[in-house]
């Protein structure tokens, strides 16, 4: 069974202090962070945008909102990123729901906040200039906050000293975040960033788990190629009624993803007739396009926001305690999905997993 973990749950924020719309990262913040220049890896950032934000690609501020567990022993990190959405209505909210629950079960849980990003009606189709190749920006702004929490960790006087397990990290993303988890993940293990080498990278995190709901997948690809992951446990949850990712790309992704023989890792994914792409964020909602293209398609058909959520929690909880906790007990639920009917809405769930002693005897792309 999905266990209860007895962690009182505290919140903090962290950001640079000066945000012009959000309190929670401006006067109210309760860490105050540095920002970071990400220009090397977009392009097409307006003005207008900057007029907006009050800052430009080369000060990008690292601003999160972060539950944790009242825990004695260091606890592993999770970090979620959401996707594409307007940008004036703020996405990382909206997964309050899973860091309530992981932070009580002994994880420390971080929703970044990548709103500048995202696309504008103002900005984008006033200017006619829409960030053009933001998902490696994305996934590299995560790194930047895994190196916040190793500064964090090792330094005395910081409410998180000695309190983060850094050799246990998760990674969790919606839509282009999910892509951008993959991309920070192969980010990690490379001297330099793929489309300029000038750009140098030092991570090296142990980055162990790796979770995506309704990713994109292709937004980007260093040196024209499909991001390839080797020996890092991967999650991908998609609705057969998504109506932003028609298709279920993050197989592409589950593909992509390979072992080397040992170290037990294992992936899956999840294909959930009734879900559609925004439920998985309290923010976004049932209505995945703008209006008057909502019209052709027919909500009755989707699950209840309630369920599709319940859907998440279980599997991300139960995917994190299997990687970040070592309970091997809840594999049955990513093998087959009948494991979980005592917590899981009833609708349809088609199932893949694969683990690193896997032999395939034919994979049909011969």
């Amino acid at each position: 069974c999905i266990r209860d973990r007895p962690y009182t749950v505290r919140t903090l924020f962290y950001g640079n202090g000066v945000d012009r719309h959000r309190p929670e990262y401006g006067p109210d913040v309760d860490l105050v962070t540095s920002p970071v220049d990400g220009s090397a890896l977009v392009e097409r950032w307006s003005g207008l945008r900057t007029a907006y934000w009050g800052f430009g690609p080369e000060a990008l501020p690292l601003n999160g909102r972060v539950w944790y567990p009242e825990r004695e022993e260091p606890c592993p990190l999770v970090i979620i990123v959401h996707g594409q959405h307007p940008m004036e209505e703020d996405s990382d909210p909206g997964y309050a729901y899973l860091g309530e629950l992981l932070a009580s079960r002994g994880l420390i849980v971080v929703s970044v906040d990548e709103n500048f990003l995202n696309l504008s009606p103002l900005v984008d189709l006033v200017t006619l200039s829409s960030l053009e190749e933001e998902d490696d920006l994305r996934g590299w702004l995560l790194l930047e906050h895994l190196r916040l929490w190793r500064d964090w960790n090792a330094g005395q006087g910081n409410p998180f000293y000695q309190g983060v397990n850094l050799e246990e990290i998760a990674l969790v993303g919606h839509s282009r975040g999910g892509e951008a988890v993959a991309v920070a993940a192969a980010f990690n293990r490379l001297p330099y960033y793929p489309d300029n080498a000038a750009v140098r990278f030092d991570y090296g995190f142990d980055i162990r788990a790796l979770v995506a709901f309704a990713p994109a997948d292709g937004q980007y690809k260093p040196t024209g190629r499909g991001i390839t992951l080797e020996d890092v446990n991967y999650l991908v949850l998609h609705g057969a009624h998504d109506m932003d990712v028609f298709t279920f790309q993050g197989a592409r992704q589950y593909a992509r993803v390979r072992f080397s023989g040992t170290g037990g890792w294992f992936k899956a994914g999840l294909y959930i007739y009734g879900a559609n792409h925004g439920q998985f964020n309290t923010v976004w909602g049932r209505k995945d396009l703008f209006e008057p293209v909502m019209r052709v398609f027919n909500l009755e058909q989707l699950l209840p926001a309630r369920d599709q959520r319940q859907i998440a929690t279980v599997y991300v909880s139960a995917f994190l305690e299997t990687t970040l906790h070592g309970e091997s007990g809840y594999r049955s639920l990513f093998r087959d999905p009948r494991c979980g009917g005592a917590w899981l809405p009833d609708t349809i769930y088609l199932s893949q997993y694969q683990d690193s002693n896997t032999q395939l005897v034919s994979t049909y792309e011969e």
